[in-house]
């Protein structure tokens, strides 16, 4: 199963040159930009750890790349994704999100668990299967 989360989930995955061509877009905006990763994708993790410092001002899509890169080599097994916030209306919004990095092996995508309550209400939760196996070692 393949992970939809972000701008462009559907579409193959962007080429370092393709993501370049968007960190510049959003340095053209002026928007704020982050790296963040993490190994457990489930759809109401929308808190991902973050890779060092927002980056602010950066006006060289290559400085980004540069933390993208120090991100992938560190955490290989993990996805990894781009953050950009516009502050234009004095609020911090996501303008543009996309994912950079993927696991190596396979994703291992969610299960669907039903449950019936009381006066036969039924209850769905969604489960991720990387969260079956500890932090650290899930892929």
């Amino acid at each position: 199963m393949r992970l939809t989360q972000g701008a462009f989930s559907f579409l193959p995955d962007l080429t370092d040159e393709q993501i370049v061509k968007q960190l510049q877009y959003a340095i053209n905006k002026g928007w704020a930009i982050s790296v963040e990763w993490t190994d457990d994708p489930h759809p109401r993790n929308a808190y991902w750890d973050m890779w060092g410092l927002p980056l602010f001002g950066i006006k060289d899509a290559a400085a980004i790349m540069f933390e993208v890169n120090a991100c992938r080599k560190a955490k290989p097994a993990c996805y990894v994704k781009i953050q950009c916030f516009d502050n234009t209306r004095t609020i911090e919004s996501c303008a543009l999100s996309f994912l950079v990095q993927r696991p190596s092996s396979n994703e291992p995508g969610f299960s669907l668990s039903r449950t019936e309550g009381r006066n036969r209400t039924v209850n769905y939760t969604i489960n991720s299967y990387s969260c079956q196996k500890p932090e650290g070692s899930r892929y």
